[in-house]
């Protein structure tokens, strides 16, 4: 069924009996060309894009708990493409292209909202460092913009331009940048993928893998064994339980990073605003809610909570750029189990072990991440090549000495 405005008023004077359930609840099959571990928004799209661009539809979705119950669902929205270095810029600006069209793409109304973002500028040298990546956006194919601090004056009035000791001097806005309905991403995506025939198979949890002769045969689950060509793990902050079920190490650590939602409050911030000296985030969304975050908890932890020093921190950093804040009441907070890896840079890779696949080490940049994830993702497992640019995105870089440290600040995952 292709959803559209005269659907909706058919099905409003027919009653609303039409419709049909977005996706297939299967029992999942002895054998698939691909299983793929992980029905979260990373999944959910290299399923789709196994059966839409490659032509590959006997594929699995297996997930443990219901989709989209990791961090599709637990993330603050963000899309952006405002990197720098050759490793990341290309590959996130693909992934903007493809959110751009990607509502009319899946036919699904994932309430994409091009509203901006905005990076706040506090010193010279953060302005030198901020023109720098600009700059080199701008060599990708991304548009970037520099705004002064008397255009921001005029712009966003409520910041707090004068504080003594983080004086906003200027921003680096990417207009393109914006929100987007997280949990809808999975949804439009799932509802893609099986109405091409792919099986996504939830309460289905992978409790091994069938190695054999150093390539994987299968997966064993708690709904049974299902054997496969290909296996495709992509679970997030679970990354190293998994990957460890297969003997494989990783360099990767799981943090867990708070999320935060106010009260409605009528419109004030129009697009998502960063704090240069620190670290937090913030976007106002349809229901009025002001959505922020800032670091990850410093310790390792698979539970999707937090604690409070990382809240005062987030708050501090809301008070620091704009002391109205501190009037809103804070409505829900929230954790997502973070896959930090050594640089702060993602793996889509093959494994050392045949038929087995790695895509993983998202750090904060898994959502806005997820359509080009999904498509590199795909094209990795159809053709055995890594997309163009995703080629550097690669297991071994560490041994290499190829890191992409975008923040520069060495191996050190809580650092990212």
């Amino acid at each position: 069924m292709r959803y559209s405005a005269f659907k909706i008023l058919t099905q409003g004077l027919t009653g609303n009996k039409g419709w049909k359930p977005v996706w297939r609840e299967p029992d999942p099959k002895p054998e698939y060309d691909i299983v793929i571990i992980g029905a979260g928004g990373h999944g959910l799209a290299t399923a789709y894009y196994l059966a839409k661009e490659f032509g590959i539809t006997n594929v699995a979705v297996v997930e443990k708990g219901w989709l989209g119950s990791g961090n599709i669902g637990r993330n603050t929205t963000i899309i952006r493409s405002n990197y720098m270095l050759p490793g990341n810029e290309p590959f996130y600006e693909f992934s903007m292209k493809l959110w751009e069209n990607l509502e009319q793409d899946f036919n699904y109304n994932a309430m994409i909202s091009q509203r901006s973002i905005l990076n706040l500028i506090h010193s010279d040298a953060q302005r030198d460092a901020f023109i720098r990546r600009g700059n080199a956006m701008f060599l990708a194919g991304a548009d970037a913009e520099y705004a002064s601090a008397e255009q921001l004056r005029q712009e966003l009035p409520f910041l707090d331009f004068d504080n003594a000791r983080f004086p906003i001097k200027g921003g680096l806005y990417q207009r393109r940048g914006g929100t987007v309905r997280h949990d809808a991403v999975a949804w439009g995506y799932a509802r893609g993928a099986d109405s091409r025939g792919v099986d996504i198979i939830q309460n289905c949890e992978v409790t091994g893998f069938d190695i054999e002769n150093g390539t994987c045969r299968g997966v064993e689950t708690t709904r049974g064994p299902i054997r496969a060509k290909k296996v495709a793990v992509c679970v997030a902050g679970s990354s190293g339980r998994v990957m460890a079920k297969a003997g494989m190490r990783l360099p990767i650590e799981s943090h867990v990073l708070q999320a935060f939602v106010t009260e409605g409050l009528k419109p004030v911030i129009p697009g998502v605003i960063t704090f240069g000296a620190g670290h937090f985030y913030v976007s106002q969304s349809d229901k009025g809610g002001l959505v922020f975050g800032g670091d990850i908890d410093g310790y390792n932890t698979y539970a999707q909570r937090g604690n409070l020093p990382v809240v005062e921190d987030v708050a501090e950093g809301g008070m620091a750029i704009m002391p109205i804040i501190g009037r809103a009441r804070l409505l829900r907070s929230w954790g997502g189990i973070m896959d930090m890896s050594m640089d702060g840079s993602p793996f889509i890779d093959k494994t050392d072990i045949g038929g087995l696949y790695f895509n993983g080490g998202w750090c904060y940049g898994g959502f806005k991440a997820t359509p080009a994830s999904g498509w590199c993702y795909a094209h990795l497992l159809a053709k055995d090549t890594p997309h163009p640019v995703a080629t550097e995105m690669r297991l071994d870089r560490f041994k290499r000495g190829h890191i992409i440290d975008e923040k520069g600040q060495g191996n050190q995952p809580n650092l990212h």
